[in-house]
């Protein structure tokens, strides 16, 4: 549930609790403490916060950590991925109007969100001898997504996919996220 349809509490940078009310009641949307609890519960560690209540309990039992922050991390950032022929690093968000379950019940909201595209450099492109409109496949060992091709000025063996969109689901149909290489194909040509 978004935050306007929930109870909950915020708490700030100084510690302090925020409390808040849902503004609006849509029937049939959990809280999200009943959807953890269901979790945890299916996962064998139950939570025992069956509700708002009892989570705002439990946090105010807890306190504000008065104990000594931890250290930077003595481990430095791995480099970025890098791709080679054949291949780009991964980027996508979601659209505005996507395949969520926010328009569910509006088709004519749904019917204007714009058709999935998959973006890639011109020297891309041409790398993977792909021209404008070509449908190109982006795929891992998981899975595979082919959509039409828009050529885009960006960075080079970088692909950009709508995240959750009509024929587009990335995480779900590729397993994969933001920054991980990819094989690029032309459909049809190997």
């Amino acid at each position: 549930a978004a935050a306007a349809e929930k109870d909950g509490t915020f708490v700030n940078w100084e510690g302090r609790e925020r409390p808040f009310v849902a503004a609006l009641r849509e029937v049939g949307i959990p809280a999200d403490a009943r959807t953890l609890t269901a979790i945890a519960d299916e996962m064998d560690v139950p939570l025992g916060l069956g509700d708002v209540n009892a989570a705002r309990v439990e946090l105010h039992r807890l306190g504000v950590w008065t104990g000594v922050r931890s250290v930077e991390p003595l481990v430095s950032a791995g480099g970025p991925a890098l791709a080679g022929a054949g291949e780009a690093v991964l980027v996508s968000w979601r659209m505005l109007l996507d395949a969520g379950r926010a328009q569910d019940g509006e088709e004519h909201l749904a019917g204007t969100a714009r058709a999935p595209r998959l973006r890639l450099s011109k020297a891309t492109a041409t790398e993977i001898g792909a021209a404008e409109g070509d449908p190109v496949t982006v795929s891992t060992e998981r899975g595979r997504i082919t959509l039409p091709l828009e050529i885009t000025e960006m960075p080079e063996r970088v692909v950009w996919l709508p995240m959750n969109s009509a024929g587009s689901a990335v995480l779900a149909e590729l397993g994969a996220g933001t920054g991980a290489v990819v094989r690029l194909s032309v459909e049809g040509v190997e």
